[in-house]
This record gives structure tokens, sequence and C-alpha cells, in this order.
């Protein structure tokens, strides 16, 4: 009964002119969302870009002359739900692709029904490395955790930051804090000869923060890597300056969201992170941020800008566009199965442009991004510098 309330909720949320369910001539896309839960704060968003990307791909014609029709699911932020939603999509609503789910944890599992029921599947921001590994239908417009780390820490020794010691503090209900955590960060740390102690677990729902606050500052390091969404991240921050630690924070693209430049107040000074999207891109770019801030308002989600989640989201729909464009689809049901294969066969050797980058391409099933280094400076949400996007031969 929970479920089918999400279900009905979500469904219920503005469309911004996503289309009637279930309309007649139609091209339909099934849209994994997660508007409850853990993931609510950086899901929840997510449906905002999806739904201006239909928008627009249906004022400029559809696809091939048809409207565009997403069909929701809500996990609620339960892996086992976006296995539940997969096969609802393909077996009762009949769609051509998936867009979605969210989080790695929940594509790791709905991966498995992809493949079996042979569609296309592309999730809003999973980053967790090795995910779309001997997979057939799985790709990703992501880019992973290791790679934007890496680019992280290779600026800031470039550019002299002192980054000596590190401590690691990490979300242990999520999945991708926690293989950053526990194996990633670490590991990268090594590759760069910078010591740092065991990792400290923390829980998603925790309050107190002293404990391991206080730990970090026995070894002082002269920076603390933190894994985890923006509200877990803020509370280990909030407290860590609040014992008096004074080295540097930084985090990868888990928190890169620009509202933590508000979340995490004048605590968050001198913060450092890696996210795949700038607004200042090109026009096209500010364009989208501007319009999806616009959009966030009128619904009542307050954010500062467009996170790299829903860049993806965004793009991800435009991706689905053009390789259904250049298959030919028509939405017809008796040529379902055969025109979810040309679907999927389409994604291989394409290159696309969008507001992530210019001619992007994808090295097995995962996407070239470039990576931009933010710095939280007198209170805004600044490029520090970027990284292009590495070549795929």
């Amino acid at each position: 009964m929970k479920r089918t309330a999400r279900l009905l909720a979500t469904l219920a949320l503005p469309m911004f002119l996503a289309g009637p369910l279930h309309a007649e001539n139609t091209i339909k896309i099934g849209n994994i969302v997660a508007t409850a839960g853990p993931l609510k704060s950086v899901g929840e968003p997510a449906v905002v870009a999806a739904d201006i990307a239909v928008a627009e791909i249906n004022a400029a014609g559809g696809i091939n002359g048809k409207k565009v029709e997403l069909i929701r699911f809500d996990t609620g932020s339960d892996p086992k739900q976006a296995a539940v939603g997969t096969r609802k999509l393909v077996q009762d609503d009949g769609v051509l692709a998936i867009l979605g789910p969210f989080s790695s944890g929940e594509s790791a599992v709905a991966f498995n029904d992809a493949d079996r029921l042979k569609v296309l599947m592309i999730p809003n921001a999973a980053s967790a490395p090795g995910l779309t590994d001997n997979r057939a239908y799985a790709w990703r417009l992501t880019e992973d955790e290791p790679k934007q780390f890496t680019r992280l820490l290779t600026s800031m020794k470039a550019h002299g930051i002192k980054m000596d010691t590190a401590e690691i503090v990490y979300i242990s209900e999520e999945a991708v804090s926690n293989a950053s955590g526990t194996k990633l960060y670490p590991a990268i740390f090594a590759k760069f000869g910078i010591k740092h102690g065991e990792p400290i677990a923390v829980q998603y729902k925790s309050f107190d923060m002293s404990a391991q606050a206080a730990k970090i500052l026995q070894s002082n390091p002269d920076m603390v890597a933190i894994a985890g969404l923006q509200e877990s991240a803020s509370k280990v921050i909030k407290e860590l300056r609040r014992q008096g630690y004074k080295g540097r924070i930084i985090g990868s693209q888990i928190f890169a969201d620009p509202t933590v430049v508000e979340l995490f107040g004048p605590e968050g000074e001198g913060t450092m992170m890696v996210a795949g999207f700038w607004k200042g891109r090109t026009d096209k770019s500010m364009a989208f941020d501007a319009k999806y801030l616009e959009e966030t308002k009128k619904r009542g989600i307050h954010k500062l800008g467009a996170h790299h989640s829903d860049a993806q989201t965004y793009d991800a729909l435009f991706l689905m566009k053009q390789v259904m464009e250049k298959a030919g689809v028509t939405g017809d049901p008796s040529k379902l199965e055969a025109e979810r294969e040309a679907v999927a066969k389409g994604m291989e050797g394409v290159t696309f442009s969008g507001i992530l980058g210019d001619n992007l391409c994808f090295v097995g099933h995962d996407a070239e991004l470039p990576g931009y280094i933010i710095e939280i400076k007198g209170g805004q949400w600044t490029k520090f510098d970027e990284a292009p996007a590495d070549k795929c031969n």
C-alpha cells in the first residue's frame, strides 16, 4: 500500500507538459525517481530537470513527430523498489527506455532487470566505479567518483595546497559514500602519498557527531575528506568547526551541489569538491540553470543552482532523443521489442553534445565527462579549476 501511495503521489507531481499517462501515439520513456527517503534532497529536483527536457523536446516536435510521455515510478530511495519499478515500466507500461534510477545502490539492483528485459537504462547520478561492467543495456552519462576525486587532488597539488595528512569520514548506509570512504579515497590517497587514519563511519540519521570530530581533532590532519550527501556532510563540517578544526575540508561529487553554500554556512568556507556541471560553460548551460531555478521555485523546492545530477538528467533525455530518432522509433506497441533493441544498439559508438560538454563519448558504457573543481569562497559557489573530458581512444 505504501509503495502504491508513493507511486500515485509521484505521478501527481506537476508533469510540466510531460503528457497524459498512457496517451495514445506517444514515445513512452520510463522514469524511476526517488522523491522520498535519504535521496529526496537530490532525487526530487532531478524530476524538475527531466520535466524541463521533455517540455523542450515536445515543444520542438517530439521524437520523430511524436510527443514524449514520461511514465514514473518512485522507489522512495529503496533499491529493491528500483527492480520492481523496472519490471513494471517494461512489462506493464511498455516503455522504450528508462531514465533512472537515481543512485548507485538502486542501479546495481535495477541493471539486472534491464539486462534481462532488454531495455536501455541510463541512471541519473550513479557514480560508483564498475557499475556498467559486463552490462548489455546499462549506460551512464555520469563520471565515476575515483576519476573526479583524483582530479580534485591533482588540482590541489598543482596549486600548492598542503595535503600531507588526512582523515576520512563516510556515511555507512549510503552505497557510494561507503565505497568511497572505505575503498576509493584510501586507494587514491595512497597514490598521492597522503597519510590517513582508519576511515570513520557515521550513520545517515546521526545527529551527534562530537565523538567522530573529537577523534579527527586528535590527529589534526591537513584535510578531512567527507563522503556523504549534503545534509550528512553539513553535520560533520559544523561539528568539526565547532571543536576548532582549521584544516581544509574536501569531497568529491557526492555533496557537490550549489545548495551546500547555504547549508554549510560560514563553517563551509574553503571547502573544495568536484562536479560534472558548470552553469557558465555555454549559453545553453546558463539557460538551463536559469529555467531550472525558475521551475524549482514554482514547485517549492529551494535550490541555488543545478546539481550535476540535474544536468545529467536533462542531457540523458536529449541523448535518448538523438538515439531514438536515428533508430527511427515509432512507439508502435507491435514493434516494441524490436525498437527497444534498436535504441540500445544505437548507443554503440554514439557521441553527444549537451549542457555537460561537447562531443562527449563513451568508454565501455560510461561517458567521459569534464570535471569542475569547486571552492566555497566568500560564501559563493566558485570555479577553482577544471579538467577536460578524457578522450575515448
